[in-house]
């Protein structure tokens, strides 16, 4: 058991490690400032595909696909290598498809796209319930998250007192932290109704981040509809379990002259929505963010690969990388803490007691 663990914990160092070596072998074709932002934008974006890195000259991809599931006068389930990457059209049933920039419309059988005034596809697309890079990460990080936590609550269902051993170690301090950093000083004596919240968005996002930083190449919490579904969660549990006070101190703050009453009611009001939106800005923007940087550093040394010899290139090209790597770990956690301070925050605000009610 114990030399299992090691090995396991030296595959993770490994496979965090090779990371950045692994992007700068995967743009090392690159050679223009067009391909650097083309091949940047491919990084940041959700695929049908994981693509661990690829050869221009031959066209060649390395990786491994992902499952098709559509529903088009019926169900339809095929591996998404049938693309080629864009390449072929896919026929199912009679119906054609083809993979376009990323989604899959609807086409004939010579993958015909047709566009509008703006220059947009106006090919129709099939209800897409694909397992995509980002839905495989989430899938990933939830087993992960069920199987840590379990873990532990067994720990502690031995006894109380137990010391957590293996992964429950690491969460022991972290669930702590979450308690006493967040949930008790923003929100009170009802902290525990909300800490199954708070530590599932802390740790699903703590997660993503790391997994983001892998080879595979994940950038879930980079993705401005992941971020969006979170920000709405807490909107919800923030204003149902509001109470009374919350919302007279937004719709008639109290001890107010009535045309300020008046005047700032709408402000209030707005404030309730630029909250969970800043929310899922805030983390969408940081985390994609930081893959831009990390493809830019990598990006602009080889472009000056003449100036500084391939050597030089490579060499300064993996410095800056695995110190930009570093501050993303940093900014991994940073990211979550934010989110769950936040919520916290907001939900305290929402269900806390004003002593002129009582």
């Amino acid at each position: 058991m114990v030399s299992l663990k090691r090995a396991i914990l030296l595959f993770t160092v490994i496979f965090f490690t090779v990371n950045p070596f692994t992007v700068r072998a995967q743009a090392s074709e690159i050679s223009t400032p067009e391909e650097i932002t083309a091949y940047s934008q491919h990084h940041v974006k959700d695929d049908y595909y994981f693509s661990l890195f690829s050869h221009k000259a031959s066209g060649k991809h390395y990786g491994f696909a992902l499952p098709v599931i559509l529903i088009d006068n019926g169900l339809k389930v095929f591996s998404s290598a049938e693309f080629h990457h864009g390449e072929a059209i896919v026929e199912k049933d009679g119906q054609f498809y083809k993979l376009y920039h990323g989604k899959i419309y609807k086409t004939d059988v010579a993958g015909t796209i047709t566009y509008d005034e703006k220059g947009h596809p106006t090919n129709a697309k099939p209800w897409d319930f694909s397992i995509t890079k980002n839905v495989a990460g989430l899938i990933i990080a939830t087993i992960l998250l069920f199987w840590a936590f379990l873990s532990l609550a067994t720990t502690y269902k031995k006894s109380v007192n137990a010391i957590p051993t293996g992964i429950g170690r690491i969460l022991e301090p972290l669930i702590i932290y979450v308690r006493d950093e967040m949930a008790r000083p923003n929100i009170g004596h009802r902290y525990k109704e909300f800490m199954p919240y708070l530590l599932s968005v802390f740790f699903l996002i703590f997660l993503l981040n790391l997994m983001g930083l892998t080879p595979i190449g994940f950038n879930v919490t980079g993705n401005i509809t992941v971020t969006f579904g979170l920000a709405i969660v807490t909107f919800l549990i923030t204003n149902i379990k509001a109470n009374k006070a919350y919302w007279k101190h937004i719709f008639w703050m109290p001890g107010v002259p009535v045309p300020f009453k008046i005047l700032l009611a709408p402000i209030e009001l707005l404030g309730i929505f630029t909250k969970p939106f800043s929310l899922m800005l805030r983390l969408f923007a940081n985390m994609t963010a930081g893959h831009f940087v990390i493809m830019g550093f990598i990006a602009v040394i080889y472009l000056f690969q003449s100036q500084l010899t391939l050597g030089g290139s490579i060499g300064i090209s993996m410095l800056l990388t695995l110190i930009i790597f570093v501050l993303k770990l940093l900014v991994s956690f940073l990211q979550a803490f934010i989110f769950t301070m936040l919520s916290s925050l907001f939900i305290g605000m929402a269900v806390e007691e004003h002593p002129e009610h009582h």
